[in-house]
Parts: C-alpha cells; structure tokens; sequence
C-alpha cells in the first residue's frame, strides 16, 4: 500500500514554536502506524502513550527534547490519534508488530522504546518477542508485565470512563494526587475525548487488565528503565514498580518525579524530558 502523504504541522508551546512532520495511518489495511517525527539526531527513539490520550500528551515536552542527539517517532496506537482509521485486535503482540513495521518503514534496524502506562507493557512485551531490535526500554508510570489486576467491579469502573465525563475527571483526579483544578481536569479530558474511538478503548482496557507475561519476561537483559510519579496510584509508584519489575529484569533502574502523578508530560514535561532522555543515554546496564 502506497505511503500516506506527508503534512507539515507546527504546534506552539508556549514560547516556542516546534516543527514536526506528520504521517497519518490510513485505514485497516495499512501496515504503517501514524506519526509524528521530532529531531535527527543519531538515536532512533518509538515513543508511545497512554490508554486515555494520543501523542498530543507529549506536546509539552517537545521544546526539550534533544533534536541533534535522538531522532524521535511519537506513534498512535490502531484506533488512536494519526491512527484512528486503523482497526485491529488491540493486543500487545499486534501492538508490538505495529512497532516493528514502522521501525522497518523509518529504516531503524534498531531502536529505544518509550511507553507510558499501558504502552510501557507493550514497550516490555515488544522487549521481549523482539529482543535483537530494542535497545532499551523506557517506561514511564508502567503498567507491569503481570498487567493491571482488577476484579469485575473494578473492570466496570474503568470502562465508565470511555463515555462518563465525570468518572474519567474522577481518573485523572487519583491519578494526580487530587492535587489539581477543573482547568486541568477539563484539560485533560478535552485530550481523551479527541483520542480515540470507543472501539480501541475497549479494546486496549481488555489487553491492559487481561495480559501476563510476566514469567515469560523474567530474566530479560534489555535494559529497562522506569520513570514514576510521587502522587500517581499505588500500583505505579516507586515501591510497587521496584516490586514487580526487578526481579523480572537484570537491568532495571527507577526514577522518581516528585511533583508529578500519572501524567508526568503534562505535569512536569521539562523534567520529565530529562529524565527520559538521561535514561536513553546512560541505560542500566549490569545493574543486576
């Protein structure tokens, strides 16, 4: 299938002006996942986001990122952003062949990983089936390899968010500590409305909550590194994130945010730019 046409978009970002140049999945039947290229620098980065937002989360953090040192591709999961056309079974495994076949399409024979949430599972997963092409991980606020474990009233609380306004602000609210005005909840929601179709929400909440890999990854020497937020929930913070990630990774190392919760691109995207590109640089290599 013939490549989709280029567009070129400039997104302000308070002061500054950031250029990017825009590929659009087209369809079902494209092999290409939508994105958005930031930098030319020599070291190939896939970033990708969250179960309630596109690549449009990252929009504050591009100002910060190092154009000469990394080449960055920011990509829209099947049903997401650039890729809304696109359909599929939402699982990890095709999520991670997705990946694959946009590396193939940028000519990136190798290349970091940058999840965050339920993408830093399918960043873990693609680490793992796809061992010889990651260079390392970074995961920021991940969801485990075990997946997120909930029970049916749990799973229906999460699935109120797709269409209820006040259960998905109630979401952000955990999730950033009830730290934050309706500005920014309001914020955040106008972001997740615009996302994505209801179709790949249901979708990606089975794969999230319902997707264990754990034993399979254990022992992973791929270098992963993890970024967390002081005020996030629980099961993200540094002492569950330390609990179910190192002794499934001989390489691992963790970061914490201490003013930032789930949603450290948004929260503190000049840090949080930082630390995912010091983690990039200086991988945790024989830390095990």
């Amino acid at each position: 299938m013939p490549a989709a046409p280029l567009n070129r978009r400039a997104f302000l970002v308070g002061a500054n002006a950031v250029l990017l140049t825009a590929c659009a999945g087209t369809g079902s039947g494209s092999d290409t996942l939508g994105h958005l290229r930031h930098g030319k620098g020599p070291e190939p980065v896939v970033v990708l986001h969250e179960w309630l937002g596109d690549h449009t989360n990252y929009t504050p953090v591009l100002p910060y990122l190092s154009e000469d040192r990394f080449s960055y591709a920011f990509a829209d999961l099947r049903g997401y952003g650039l890729s809304k056309a696109m359909t599929g079974r939402y699982s990890a495994a095709e999520a991670a062949a997705d990946v694959l076949a946009l590396a193939d399409r940028l000519g990136w024979q190798r290349f970091h990983v940058v999840g965050h949430s339920m993408s830093g599972m399918i960043a873990q997963y693609l680490a793992l089936t796809a061992q010889e092409r990651v260079k390392s991980v970074v995961a920021i606020s991940p969801v485990p390899a075990s997946g997120f474990k909930t029970d049916d009233a749990g799973r229906k609380r999460l699935a109120a968010v797709i269409d209820d306004d006040d259960a998905a602000r109630a979401a952000y609210e955990a999730r950033g500590g009830k730290r934050y005005n309706r500005a920014w909840l309001d914020r955040k929601l106008a972001i997740t409305r615009q996302s994505a179709t209801r179709e790949a929400m249901l979708g990606y909440l089975d794969m999230f909550t319902g997707t264990d890999f754990a034993a399979q990854a254990k022992g992973l020497t791929t270098p992963v590194s993890a970024i967390v937020g002081e005020h996030d929930l629980p099961l993200y913070r540094e002492e569950s994130v330390r609990k179910l990630f190192e002794p499934l990774y001989p390489n691992f190392a963790v970061a914490v945010d201490h003013e930032a919760g789930h949603y450290s691109m948004l929260e503190t995207p000049v840090l949080l730019a930082a630390l995912v590109e010091r983690a990039l640089t200086n991988p945790p290599v024989g830390k095990g």
